[in-house]
Parts: C-alpha cells; sequence; structure tokens
C-alpha cells in the first residue's frame, strides 16, 4: 500500500484515541503493519505526528483506568441450590482479577509511552540525618585514632 497523508492521518487519529497499532492495521483497507513502519522510518513528518499521538494515546490509555475500576457489573454473581433457586451472591474472582490485569496493563503502557508524566518517580536526592546536608570525608587523609 502506498502512503496517503490521509491514510497516515487516520492511523494517528486511531492511535491518539488508544487503539493499537495491530487492530488498526488488521481493518480492510488499512495498511501492514511492516508498511507503516517502513512509512515512518523513511517519513520525518509521519514519525512526528505518530510520535505525538502516541502521547495523546497515553492519555486515553490512563483514562480508561478510571472507567475500568468503576465498572463493577461482572463483581458479583448469583450463587444458586440444586433446585436453581437464587440464595445469595458470591464475589467474581476471575472478573476482578482480569480487571486488575487490564488496569495494570494499561498503567504499564501510560508509563512507557509518557515515562515523565505516569511514570514512576525516582528520589535521586541524598541528605544526611534530619535531612541535612550529607558530609563527606576523605578517608585516605584520615588518619586512625591513637597514632
Amino acid at each position: 500500500m502506498t502512503y496517503t497523508d490521509e491514510i497516515a492521518n487516520t492511523i494517528c487519529e486511531r492511535i491518539a484515541d488508544g487503539e493499537s497499532l495491530r487492530s488498526i492495521c488488521d481493518d480492510k483497507g488499512m495498511p501492514s503493519r511492516s508498511a507503516v513502519f517502513r512509512w515512518l522510518s523513511g517519513n520525518e513528518d509521519f514519525r512526528d505526528q505518530y510520535a505525538r499521538a502516541r502521547e495523546v494515546q497515553a492519555d486515553a490509555i490512563f483514562d480508561d483506568i478510571l472507567t475500568i475500576a468503576d465498572d463493577g457489573t461482572n463483581d458479583w454473581m448469583e450463587k444458586k441450590n440444586a433446585e436453581g433457586e437464587t440464595i445469595g451472591w458470591m464475589e467474581n474472582g476471575e472478573a476482578i482479577r482480569r480487571s486488575q490485569l487490564r488496569i495494570d496493563a494499561r498503567k504499564w503502557m501510560a508509563a512507557k509511552l509518557r515515562p515523565k508524566k505516569y511514570g514512576d518517580k525516582i528520589d535521586l536526592t541524598h541528605a544526611g540525618p534530619d535531612g541535612a546536608p550529607v558530609v563527606f570525608q576523605n578517608i585516605f587523609e584520615a588518619k586512625p585514632e591513637g597514632r
């Protein structure tokens, strides 16, 4: 398939909406993933547009997290006796674990796509006791006590 601005714009819009490149390329009338990768390699404008779309995608993915967490539709299921009568409710652990997996996958993806915004913050500050500055001592010049 030949590169066109229209196809490139469609790909980037759908990525920005949270779709994966794989699902986009599986649609009829869309290029293969290898074609998209060739376009990325050889077209700087498309590469920049694609990079911006991936940044926006991180925000869309992050928004999905709250939707998934708030959706308790399948968290409970009816518990029935031998006659098929409802006798109570029980937690649907499989649905809850699946929701947690979906949330964790999205957190990981958002952190990889936009590490400064969604990545883990690592504190690299060094401080001494009670937050005071660290005092360094040159151990090669220090004289042992009693000598």
